[in-house]
């Protein structure tokens, strides 16, 4: 592996995980990384509907925004404490203790799913299409968590002598793989633009859970694969020893699964989309 003095050092890059500190007031990148996702992401939402076909109106959104946000954060916490630190359950209420950090994208993919099912249940709304705009979305925050991951310091990859290998504080003397900058560019990145394309360029928008599908299976595949390259919670090495997978990976096989279904069943679903925002109806 590459000698640690030769590779690029997490602190020579000026970075720190705490953006503001004004008294015993602390505001952290990782905090605004998740305003950032959020204000940007339901932003975006109101551009996507507000093209013709749109399965929600603006009102819609707005609420779509609150339950996202709750989402987020409840199912995010609740899937980390079960799948990947239920040591904490020993003490409930560290259950509440968001600030010393611990969240699960998966579970907040939940989180958001049931938020949309509460939201079209109330409304009389197309879940499915509904998923299909907000998951256009998600990336944007997926891009700004994983570089705050990497600003914090955290989930860092495996050693490598790769000549863009970092030393990060608190994986000791060893160069690692960036994987945070990677899942930025794969989760983030790439599969925003993947989105866009079929969003904006194709009549993917009309076919149902095309959209989510290609979501679930781009996310699910991209972590799958980085994972390989990225070293485990501490306290689940024995458990990726064992099975041969990161708990990420195998928490990810059933969003490559059912996003491949979702893609494969796409164009049956092909219909005729009244708008509920919009002047007029599309073939």
């Amino acid at each position: 592996m590459a000698s640690a003095t030769q590779a690029v050092r997490w602190e020579d890059l000026g970075l720190h995980p705490v953006a503001l500190e004004i008294g015993f007031f602390k505001l952290r990148w990782y905090s605004l990384a998740y305003l950032a996702g959020i204000i940007l992401g339901w932003w975006y939402l109101l551009k996507l509907i507000a093209q013709p076909g749109a399965p929600m109106a603006r009102r819609h959104a707005d609420d779509m925004v609150f339950y996202a946000t709750l989402g987020i954060i409840v199912g995010g916490r609740l899937a980390y404490v079960f799948f990947y630190q239920p040591s904490i359950l020993a003490n409930p209420l560290d259950v509440f203790k968001l600030w010393e950090g611990g969240m699960s994208f998966h579970g907040g993919v939940v989180g958001v799913s049931l938020g949309i099912l509460y939201l079209s249940w109330k409304n009389k709304l197309n879940w499915l299409r509904i998923h299909d705009y907000v998951a256009c979305c998600v990336p944007i925050g997926l891009f700004f968590g994983r570089l705050a991951n990497f600003v914090n310091g955290e989930l860092w990859g495996k050693a490598t002598n790769v000549s863009w290998a970092v030393v990060f504080p608190s994986g000791g003397e060893v160069a690692r793989h960036p994987s945070q900058l990677y899942e930025a560019g794969l989760e983030g990145l790439a599969l925003f633009a993947l989105l866009w394309f079929m969003f904006w360029k194709t009549d993917a928008r009309y076919q149902p859970g095309k959209l989510v599908g290609t979501f679930l299976l781009g996310y699910g595949l991209s972590r799958f694969l980085v994972e390989f390259v990225r070293e485990p919670d501490a306290q689940l090495v024995e458990f990726a020893q064992a099975t041969h997978l990161h708990m990420g990976q195998w928490l990810s096989l059933p969003m490559i699964v059912g996003g491949a279904y979702l893609l494969a069943t796409a164009k049956r679903r092909r219909q005729r989309v009244e708008p509920i925002a919009g002047s007029e109806s599309l073939a």
